[in-house]
């Protein structure tokens, strides 16, 4: 029989283990990463690509790693 543990407990286990692999600092950084973030995503991305296709978006991607790595992308 398996017996549940309590999340808080979980979360305890999981940040020590964490703290002992990569330090306090790291565990911090990587915790971070989870944090819920503030606004309406959907309502920005409407607006960041309001009357932009798909594709077109999908090549001003291609276009920026390109300038970011000097790299062609094709």
């Amino acid at each position: 029989m398996t017996i549940i543990q309590p999340i808080s407990s979980i979360t305890q286990r999981a940040t020590n283990t964490l703290i002992k692999e990569l330090g306090i600092v790291d565990t911090i950084r990587f915790l971070n990463q989870f944090r819920a973030g503030t606004g309406n995503y959907t309502e920005e991305r409407h607006q960041l690509f309001k009357d932009m296709s798909v594709k077109e978006i999908i090549r001003e991607i291609k276009a920026q790693r390109s300038e970011d790595t000097g790299n062609s992308i094709v």
